[in-house]
């Protein structure tokens, strides 16, 4: 029973589309360390949530993280809270499910993690140059996936801004307003509480819209550290010893290979100016599935 609960655990991680992925790891860490937080809490021993939060969280403090490298990666992997796990996870899936489909989900790690990382430079950078945090600065901690999954939501917004996502209460609003909201929100709540998760947000904000802006133009950085993700990947992959592959496709030449790319480059343009003035619910079963193979690729 163990082994095979543990077994369907291992094939979620490894069948898994990128977006499970990223979401099961954010849950997995949040209930293995609130496990360990109860169990300190039964044998009565005190400061097992500081504890964990001082060696996975982002420190303010540039010493800190100089001798703490990791926490720049584990910070954005890291909640206590389950409100605040339930909020970020929504907002990846249905932020990491349109750039999976418009953007590639090949570059949604790297968008993940870049965002993340922008967000905590962000927020060091701002506590060591504003004169408000010089007494919080030395013991300031940063947690939680926001910044990386705002660093998404706002990349895909702002590749296709005029996408309509349907709301409860509100109907259909455009992504562009959704990202304007989220940023605005952030801007006027630094004040509020929680300066350092809000200056965060704007940091990985930041890289979503540089990334997609940049993405516009025929350029993508993410996909460098992508490559090297992949090429790391491939070290811990079995191979086999020899294998054939056959062609079963009839070959054909330069003139009708062009042909049938443009061809299939208008469906691809016909389905993105379909969704940008109907929504993607009015697409057909066929054109959401020649999407989803276009976001896999």
């Amino acid at each position: 029973m163990q082994n095979s609960f543990l077994q369907e655990i291992k094939l979620f991680f490894v069948r898994g589309s990128v977006l499970s992925r990223l979401i099961g790891i954010n849950v997995l860490i949040f209930i293995i360390l609130n496990v360990i937080r109860v169990f300190f809490f039964l044998w009565d021993i005190d400061g097992a949530g500081r504890i964990m939060s001082e060696w996975l969280g982002v420190s303010s403090n540039i010493h800190v993280v100089l001798h703490r490298p990791w926490t720049l990666v584990t910070y954005m992997f890291l909640h206590f809270d389950f409100l605040h796990i339930l909020f970020n996870m929504i907002v990846l899936y249905v932020g990491g499910r349109l750039f999976s489909d418009f953007i590639g989900a090949d570059r949604l790690t790297a968008t993940y993690l870049i965002g993340g990382l922008t967000g905590a430079i962000f927020y060091i950078a701002s506590f060591n140059i504003f004169p408000v945090f010089k007494e919080v600065v030395s013991i300031s901690l940063a947690m939680g996936a926001s910044a990386s999954v705002l660093a998404i939501f706002i990349a895909i917004a702002v590749y296709m801004p005029d996408y309509q996502l349907p709301l409860l209460l509100f109907g259909r609003i455009r992504l562009k307003y959704i990202a304007i909201f989220f940023v605005v929100l952030d801007v006027i709540s630094i004040d509020q509480g929680n300066p350092g998760g809000h200056l965060a947000h704007l940091g990985g904000a930041l890289w979503g819209f540089i990334y997609a802006s940049l993405l516009k133009k025929g350029k993508d950085p993410a996909l460098i550290i992508g490559f090297y993700f992949e090429k790391i990947a491939r070290i811990f992959k079995k191979k086999p010893a020899f294998t054939v592959e056959y062609n079963r496709e009839r070959p054909v030449d330069d003139d009708e290979y062009n042909r049938q790319r443009v061809e299939h480059q208008h469906r691809i343009d016909h389905i993105l100016d379909k969704i940008s003035k109907s929504g993607y619910d009015s697409l057909t079963r066929e054109e959401k599935e020649l999407l989803f193979k276009m976001g896999n690729k």
